[in-house]
């Protein structure tokens, strides 16, 4: 039996609900990767500590929602300024045919060390790079790399079997799958990496890259039927731009998220990545069903699609969670600098909505749009729930010892702090990490992951940044 106790922290938020929210002692007991005990708690005998003087404790965070590949695709001048669609193929599409095996697993754990260094213990790739006669399994990548770190492994297998140009003017990286091949590609995924257990170091998801434009209706149908009989969850991007809006309109005559009711995917094993443009009877149908959303607030931002209304869709019952998206569209992707982001815009977007009192409004509002404990709970908790990992996202007795540990010493932005607790939330930045933990083993201590190299991987990122653009061009 291996325990451990985490003594004297300065506060410790839970990722839980109301008055649960903080623990009320300093201290949290872990064992066999399981919380055992919080609060005031006297070390055992022979029991190892680690001092938490000065630091905050959070659950480790569960990120829903990312493009682990666009790590090596940051920043780029072609789409640094465009709005989504043509971003999408200035940079996502430009290069996707450019990745090999090689460059795609250095993304891969560029992307995975980014998240562990910020406290994420839990990732759920969307990955779409998949496509007839691919040389290379990029799911297997993904688990292995996520493996070596010691991270949780959320496998959304994307892909699609229609696009929106001609199959004879595409790249070979580009032309869809058939139906057929997607299923038993997820069929082969399920059997061999997908776990169902509440606290799965590993998952597969079913999710086709978007559902109004990457498959037809009766295939949507199919593959939401295939899925619930293999017990996979269902995911993909919805209603990010006003564009779902006018092209679901333009082809269905329905409203994106009705699109989505009418064909078996909308549920409590639903989510979809942002949300952004969601009319009243669009947030109803969400919370009725129990349908949640992977909130990215920076890469909606960064592309100019406008901020979630994630305050009335958990008002109306959807579950909340957060996530960073692809690094192509959001240059920090790190948990850190994505719920500090969550919790200013759920504000900004209430306060954009006020209204004078001389113009018959309310005047002033917006600031307890969110709280620091929501935004622990969305990113934390709210993930596990819409993965379906209940026994993970939470501080409590039972739970999966994810933890992360922040120390507050090292960085002035968290100097003079009247309430410790908010400090890695509230002030942003690169919160120094002392140690992350999940299923209470050790991924990151003092600021570093075992046998990662920094600088290393920095000069092999370069490396493949200009022999992924030498490709890209002479494809």
């Amino acid at each position: 039996m291996t325990s451990f106790l985490i003594r004297n922290a300065a506060a410790i938020l839970t990722g839980l609900p109301g008055d649960a929210a903080r623990a009320a002692g300093p201290d949290l007991r872990v064992r066999d990767g399981k919380i055992a005990a919080l609060g005031r708690l006297a070390p055992e005998p022979g029991e190892a500590t680690v001092d938490a003087t000065d630091c905050v404790i959070y659950p480790a965070w569960v990120n829903t929602h990312h493009h682990l590949f666009q790590s090596l695709v940051k920043g780029d001048p072609a789409g640094i300024n465009l709005t989504l669609t043509p971003w999408l193929g200035a940079t996502p599409y430009k290069y996707r045919g450019a990745f090999d095996a090689d460059s795609f697993r250095l993304a891969v754990r560029i992307g995975l060390v980014e998240l562990a260094l910020s406290g994420c213990g839990t990732v759920a790739d969307h990955n779409y790079l998949y496509y007839p006669g691919m040389a290379f399994d990029s799911s297997e990548i993904v688990f292995d790399e996520a493996e070596k770190l010691g991270l949780r492994m959320v496998l959304c297998r994307g892909g699609q079997t229609r696009t929106r140009q001609l199959e004879a003017d595409l790249p070979q990286a580009l032309r869809p799958e058939s139906l057929d091949a997607f299923l038993s590609d997820l069929d082969r995924l399920a059997t061999r990496f997908h776990d169902p257990a509440p606290d799965a170091m590993r998952r597969v998801v079913a999710a086709p890259t978007t559902p109004p434009y990457s498959m037809s209706p009766s295939e949507l149908r199919e593959v939401a039927q295939f899925a619930r009989s293999r017990g996979l969850r269902l995911h993909s991007h919805l209603s990010e731009t006003v564009g779902y809006q006018d092209s679901v309109h333009s082809m269905h005559k329905r409203t994106p998220v009705h699109f989505c009711a009418e064909h078996d995917w909308t549920g409590p094993d639903v989510w979809f990545a942002h949300l952004v443009h969601l009319d009243a009877d669009e947030i109803a149908l969400l919370g009725q069903t129990r349908t949640g959303i992977a909130h990215c607030p920076q890469s909606n931002g960064r592309l100019g699609s406008g901020i979630a209304p994630v305050r009335a869709l958990e008002d109306a019952g959807s579950p909340v969670s957060i996530a960073v998206d692809g690094a192509a569209s959001n240059e920090a992707a790190d948990m850190i600098s994505e719920v500090h982001a969550a919790w200013l815009m759920a504000r900004a977007k209430a306060g954009d909505a006020s209204r004078a009192r001389c113009h018959g409004g309310r005047g002033e509002a917006g600031a307890d749009a969110a709280t620091v404990e929501d935004v622990v709970r969305w990113g934390t908790a709210g993930g596990a729930r819409v993965l379906g990992l209940d026994a993970v996202g939470a501080l409590a007795p039972g739970r999966a010892a994810d933890i992360a540990l922040y120390s507050l010493t090292e960085d002035p932005r968290y100097f003079g702090m009247l309430d410790a607790g908010i400090a890695p939330v509230a002030c942003g930045g690169a919160a120094r990490l002392a140690g992350l933990w999940v299923a209470g083993r050790q991924v990151v201590r003092d600021g570093r992951v075992a046998g990662v190299d920094l600088r290393a991987l920095g000069r092999s990122a370069r490396e493949a940044v200009a022999a992924l653009e030498r490709r890209a061009v002479a494809a």
